[in-house]
């Protein structure tokens, strides 16, 4: 599994005109699904976003994770980050994850991040979504399961 963490101040996404999910301070994750992920995979992944380090303490080092600062976590599912794009100038999918796999996984992602006591909202899987977001500092990173 693949996350694109990005810290943010507030982030929302839409789905055919309506806003499907919204948080305030927290983190916007991007999830992409592969092949051969399972939901330990998924259990772990979250583990790891949200004691993920990425907050500001008082001396404004990043030593706080989300639940540190009360912040909440916008979930959306991102089928092109299983993306392979080592060659040539059209993107590969062949390690992603099939639809239904993936549904199951990211909807684990979900429920895995919620059983820690983080607030979460989510997007509309497979639908096509537009997602808006301010960006704080910007901080971004990747984080794949182990």
């Amino acid at each position: 599994m693949i996350a694109l963490i990005q810290r943010v101040t507030q982030a929302a996404v839409t789905a055919e005109g309506e806003t499907v999910g919204a948080i305030g301070r927290g983190i916007l994750v991007l999830l992409g699904v592969e092949r051969d992920d399972t939901v330990a995979d998924a259990k772990r992944l979250a583990e790891r976003v949200v004691g993920y380090r990425i907050f500001a303490d008082a001396e404004d080092k990043m030593n706080l994770d989300v639940r540190d600062v009360q912040g909440e976590m916008l979930i959306v599912s991102q089928f092109t980050l299983a993306a392979d794009t080592r060659k040539g100038r059209r993107p590969s999918f062949s390690s992603a994850g099939s639809p239904q796999q993936a549904q199951t996984l990211y909807h684990a992602f979900a429920d895995a991040v919620s059983s820690l006591n983080v607030p979460v909202a989510t997007g509309r899987f497979a639908a096509n979504m537009q997602v808006s977001l301010i960006n704080d500092g910007p901080v971004t990173f990747t984080l794949t399961s182990p």
